[in-house]
Formats: structure tokens, C-alpha cells, sequence
């Protein structure tokens, strides 16, 4: 009998520890952050100083869903970075619950896939929780304004983690759209489907 519950009493307990954290939605100030990217050097907002804003993505090694949208969010760096909107890319998960999303194995796929964006090490995962990430991937839109860094999008990348669908909806690249435009996202909350943040046992 145990022995069946225990996968239950896993999931669980992993369901509650995500659920304490409460996403910023649209509307709210995004939290900076310093941290360490894989070359080593330390990574900011403020380090940006042409920007326009920021594609925020919470990311891994290891989960199937951050593995299928690899491709595409190094595709949104090529495409909106020149546009000022450069994606920073950020790894949630704790690497002592995910051994695979240890600092140095971030840095060995970092340089076997060529990222040419930073791939941040989030170290406590007190920016995942700021920030209340709740799987991998999860996006953030931020947009810099005169009162700061706001977000402005919050969920998933687009409606088709498989990227089959000719017709997919691209809920992110169509926030970002409106933003250049200077108007405001046709859908600024969706969920974001992936793993969920692997966070530290207490």
C-alpha cells in the first residue's frame, strides 16, 4: 500500500512547494537580478543598455519540455535581439534535487548548443521565486518603461510544445509585436506548460 502512495505523496509535495510561489502577472515591476552566467561573468538588466526589454526565460538541462523549445528560444534571440528585446535565459532548478542542472553541466550545453544569449545560474532560486516561476519553460515579457522594468506577458512561448502545427498561435512573439507597436499584448497570461521548478527540500 506504501509502496503506491509514495509516488503520489512525491508529486504532492512537489505540486505544494511550486504553489507557495505566486507568478507576477502583467502590470507588475520585474525584479532585477545579478547572476552568473556561464562564462562566468555576472548578468543584469542593467547590463543592457540599448534594450528596449527582455525575454525572460526559465529554463533547464533536463526537462523534455525545455528540450523541445531549445530551438525556438534561441530563434527569439536571433530575431528580437537586433529588435532590442534580447532573451536572457535562467535555470530554476535546484541542483542538488536536479543533478543534471549543476553550474557546470549548464555550461557544457551552453557551449555544445552555441547559445548566444546568457544562460544564468540561479543560485537559492531566489529569482525563480521572485519571480514565482512555476515550470520550465516559463517566460516573462519585460518591457523597460519610465517607472522601470514591467512585465507585460506571462506564460508560455506559444499553444504547441511539439511544434507541429503550421497554425500554432505564438503568444510571445505576438506580445512582442504589439509592443514595438506600442500597444499592448492581445493575450498577456497564459499558462506555462513544462516540468515544475525542481526547488530545494526543505
Amino acid at each position: 500500500m506504501m509502496k503506491r502512495l509514495l509516488p503520489l505523496l512525491l508529486a504532492f509535495a512537489c505540486f505544494s512547494a511550486t504553489a507557495q510561489y505566486t507568478t507576477l502577472l502583467p502590470g507588475r515591476a520585474a525584479p532585477d537580478f545579478n547572476l552568473k552566467n556561464t562564462d562566468g561573468k555576472n548578468v543584469s538588466f542593467k547590463d543592457y543598455v540599448k534594450a528596449k526589454g527582455f525575454i525572460v526565460v526559465f529554463t533547464c538541462n533536463t526537462c523534455p519540455y525545455a528540450k523541445a523549445y531549445e530551438q525556438r528560444i534561441m530563434h527569439l534571440h536571433k530575431k528580437y535581439a537586433p529588435a532590442g528585446f534580447p532573451v536572457i535565459a535562467i535555470n530554476p532548478n535546484d541542483p542538488e534535487v536536479s543533478t543534471a542542472d549543476t553550474y557546470e553541466k549548464m555550461q557544457a550545453l551552453a557551449k555544445a548548443k552555441g547559445y548566444a544569449f546568457p544562460y544564468l545560474f540561479d543560485e537559492g532560486q531566489l529569482t525563480a521565486n521572485a519571480y514565482g516561476a512555476k515550470a520550465t519553460p516559463h517566460t516573462f515579457l519585460v518591457m523597460r518603461e519610465a517607472e522601470g522594468n514591467m512585465i507585460r506577458y506571462t506564460g508560455a512561448i506559444d499553444n504547441d510544445t511539439e511544434n507541429a502545427d503550421p497554425a500554432q498561435t505564438k503568444y510571445l512573439e505576438d506580445a512582442i509585436a504589439s509592443l514595438l507597436k506600442k500597444e499592448a499584448p492581445p493575450v498577456a497570461v497564459t499558462k506555462a506548460i513544462g516540468c515544475t521548478v525542481k526547488r530545494k527540500k526543505s
